[in-house]
């Protein structure tokens, strides 16, 4: 159904009650007389995801935790200035005003525009997955896949996220990290898809050593059995690394020196394209040919 956010006629005032019976709020979330104005709002925002893009009023007050008086003001306002949608059912969507925000967002849209043309370049010669991750965290944001029809089937969307260990993307972001996230990380827990997944802190730590060493990260049957991938790391105007591209490709075949140099180029014409000096590399980054520089 077409969705607008023109005023459409009110549901009328709701009496003050809680919200129907339903899944119970996070355990950790505060009474809600004890959350401020700002925390209540992104609780609306936080109840759409992937799974729940459309919701009704009733859906929003029980998944924010919030009773539906509190939840249908927030909900007006929301809609009013854009950030939500109402169709003529009375289902709410999330709105093209948050759209135009997010396209703000550094790593986000614009990074997505200037490494598009190498990322087509690398799908070109490969016809493999190729993706753009970001880190957010502990896990990865990719914000960018290119895919084939006849390329090997992945678990990721636009958008969605997986542990940094897991996927090749998060292995190339993780190992540039500075030291003590990475030993934070490598101490939590780690979550395991396949028998093949990195599980235990010794493992990953030598895992994250090699990436540095070579400058890319080769992740096997770690989220899939019949899946591998290698990632680089794409480097920022100082230096940092920013970001990570990858390919993934059947992990039967799978000819890792031959897609090392393409991934390696799209990485080095994407942080090329977003001022990196190559020739100028920051204390402990990686020097082609010649190893680590001195930190």
């Amino acid at each position: 159904m077409p969705m607008t956010t023109d005023a459409l006629p009110s549901p009328g005032p709701i009496p003050e009650q809680a919200a129907p019976p339903g899944p119970a709020p996070q355990p950790t979330r505060p009474p809600e007389a004890a959350r401020s104005a700002p925390d209540r709002l992104l609780a609306v925002l936080a109840a759409f995801d992937h799974d729940h893009p459309a919701l009704s009023l009733t859906d929003i007050s029980r998944r924010a935790g919030l009773t539906l008086t509190t939840a249908h003001r927030l909900v007006g306002a929301l809609t009013e200035w854009g950030a939500l949608e109402r169709d003529a059912s009375g289902i709410y969507h999330v709105g093209l005003r948050l759209w135009e925000l997010a396209a703000l967002a550094p790593r986000g849209l614009a990074l997505r525009q200037i490494a598009l043309p190498y990322l087509e370049d690398l799908y070109e010669a490969t016809h493999e997955n190729v993706q753009l991750a970001v880190r957010d965290g502990d896990e990865v944001v990719y914000i960018e896949w290119l895919s084939g029809r006849s390329a090997v089937g992945v678990h990721i969307r636009v958008g969605g996220r997986w542990p940094l260990h897991a996927t090749g993307v998060g292995l190339a972001l993780l190992a540039h990290g500075d030291p003590s996230s990475q030993e934070a990380y490598c101490q939590g827990p780690l979550a395991s898809f396949t028998p093949y997944t990195i599980a235990d802190a010794l493992r990953l730590r030598r895992v994250l050593a090699e990436v540095r060493r070579t400058g890319v990260a080769v992740s096997s049957r770690q989220v899939t059995e019949d899946a591998l991938s290698v990632a680089a790391p794409v480097r920022g105007p100082g230096g940092a690394v920013v970001a990570a591209v990858s390919v993934v490709v059947p992990q039967v075949g799978a000819q890792v020196p031959v897609l090392t140099p393409a991934v390696r180029v799209a990485a080095r014409g994407i942080s090329r394209a977003l001022g990196w000096q190559p020739d100028e590399p920051r204390r402990g980054s990686l020097i082609p040919g010649r190893g680590i520089s001195p930190s």
